[in-house]
């Protein structure tokens, strides 16, 4: 009898967990489970500093009101990473969340015709969320790498990384459409271009393919301040300074269109802008709207795409269930540094830029030492704000250790997906921040970071080691021989006390230089795209 009561007791309670299952999978729940997920908006600026943003730093000489206003209604983060300290490289973290050093790229970036440097079976931020139901698009500056056509009919297998120059890119058949690039990577839609704007191919690319052939030979387009783009083919349409207009209005068009269907799908947006990003290209509105002459001005249009955005979150009723991130590829390149040790004062050389800075009293990093493409703080710490409406908390500063390839974990914990085996190898999920919470520990212990020549540096807590001398990057002096110039081997700041990182503390703690240098050849060396744990 007892046996007879709990098999109708079993059977009883199974109907009711299938019933539970068959309604979890209805259209209707279906809907309002995909409705509760989050409309995704990255923002990656081009080349912007820490200090470019008025919110980031009290003495800019530009204002930044719609970056402001993210920071205002979310949270803004003061120890944000770059896993790199040029475009390239931060790029493919950013989406895939693994280290460019542990592809073919260890230094450098590619130009407009390079080969695909994301690997085709690798999980990305737009792959996870397209096998969760969002559509996804892509607009802005790709910089990736595609798969072009020659003109013979052979593929291009040229690589930048070998290059000293970019490429005209008459040698390429533009009627055959590319491959490996943004939609081959998990994104169901892309407008934008292939490289920088001193890059060719100069002209708009949709989905596979060019919007209007480039043609050859084009007058240089020498229409920009402070560098001038280089010959290449054109499309009849490009002109530098309607780029970031162009990749505005269609943004802005991509989110009209998912306001006006009737889909209940969420998006991810991932708008990469070229701008502030040599050449400086500022449209006739913006001039003089800083007080830091034209690279100011270019950034004050930045800010207005930002602008742009968040209003048409505002009118088609979009903002309370977006989730907006606004950060940048790099450091600034508009800075300046005081030499204030030994080595810089023997090896310091000024540069235009130096001038142009003392100019305007405009420093495009704040106080952080060095500019993009250097392994100091200015080379890779970025501005980083998050807004979520009712998830994260309005006017909250963190000070939580992040970084850019955070973003996969991230993305896959909000929306309760699994990471398979070897995805995001150097992705640490950073949700709880993003919500305000204060974790027992931080999410992320430590973060490795990297200049363009391929130079290194960890860091851990408050500790930063660069086994290196000089910057690896652009500033003077890019490299130094300890045994000819003396001095300790490599570099290691205390970023509490000297956030600057004007005192070099390495011989005074061995012990810290020996156990930082341990953990990043643990990292440098891991296989199979395994995390590490410290």
């Amino acid at each position: 009898m007892r046996n007879s009561m709990r098999f109708c007791l079993l059977q009883r309670f199974s109907s009711i967990v299938c019933l539970g299952l068959l309604l979890i999978h209805t259209p209707e729940n279906s809907q309002a489970y995909e409705a509760a997920r989050p409309n995704i908006i990255v923002i990656l600026a081009d080349d912007l500093g820490y200090g470019d943003v008025s919110c980031y730093n009290p003495h800019s000489k530009i204002q930044t009101p719609a970056i402001d206003r993210l920071a205002a209604e979310g949270m803004r983060f003061t120890d944000a990473h770059t896993p790199s300290a040029v475009c390239t490289p931060t790029r493919y973290g950013l989406l895939t969340g693994r280290y460019s050093w542990r592809t073919r790229l260890k230094s450098g970036v590619l130009d407009g015709f390079s080969p695909p440097l994301i690997e085709p079976e690798r999980m990305t931020v737009a792959s996870l969320l397209r096998g969760q139901g969002y559509v996804t698009a892509c607009v802005g500056k790709w910089h990736l790498g595609m798969q072009w056509t020659r003109q013979d009919g052979l593929p291009e297998t040229e690589d930048l990384s070998s290059r000293n120059t970019f490429r005209g890119g008459q040698q390429i058949d533009y009627t055959v459409p590319f491959t490996g690039g943004p939609l081959a990577v998990g994104f169901e839609q892309f407008f934008g271009i292939a490289g920088s704007l001193n890059m060719s191919p100069f002209c708009y690319l949709q989905q596979n393919r060019p919007v209007h052939l480039p043609i050859w030979p084009q007058p240089r387009l020498r229409d920009a301040n402070f560098v001038a783009t280089d010959e290449g083919v054109r499309s009849p349409d490009f002109t530098n300074f309607g780029v970031l207009p162009r990749l505005t209005g269609e943004a802005l068009r991509f989110l009209e269109s998912q306001s006006a269907s009737q889909s209940s799908k969420p998006f991810f947006l991932y708008a990469a802008l070229t701008s502030p990003h040599l050449p400086v290209v500022t449209n006739q509105e913006y001039l003089g709207r800083s007080q830091a002459g034209p690279y100011g001005d270019f950034v004050v249009e930045t800010d207005a795409f930002v602008g742009a955005l968040l209003e048409t979150l505002d009118r088609t009723g979009l903002a309370d269930r977006t989730l907006v991130l606004f950060t940048s590829d790099n450091g600034g390149l508009y800075h300046f540094w005081e030499a204030r040790e030994q080595d810089d004062l023997k090896h310091y050389k000024p540069s235009g830029r130096a001038a142009y800075i003392r100019e305007f009293g405009h420093q495009g990093n704040a106080h952080l030492r060095g500019t993009k493409a250097d392994i100091w703080e200015g080379g890779h710490r970025v501005p980083f704000l998050v807004r979520w409406p009712g998830k994260t908390p309005a006017g909250r500063v963190s000070h939580e250790l992040v970084e850019l390839t955070d973003l996969l974990a991230t993305t896959a914990a909000l929306t309760g997906t699994p990471l398979p085996k070897g995805a995001g190898p150097d992705s640490f999920n950073i949700l709880p921040a993003l919500l305000g919470e204060i974790p027992a520990k931080p999410a992320r212990e430590y973060a490795v970071h990297h200049s363009l020549t391929g130079v290194f540096a960890i860091r851990r807590g408050k500790w930063k080691l660069i086994p290196h001398r000089g910057s690896g990057g652009f500033s003077q002096p890019k490299a130094l021989d300890p045994l000819r110039e003396g001095g300790p081997a490599g570099q290691l700041y205390d970023l509490e006390a000297d956030p600057s990182e004007t005192r070099n503390v390495y011989d005074e703690n061995p012990d810290v230089v020996l156990q930082l240098g341990r953990l990043l050849r643990r990292i440098q060396e891991a296989e199979g795209d395994v995390r590490v744990v410290p």
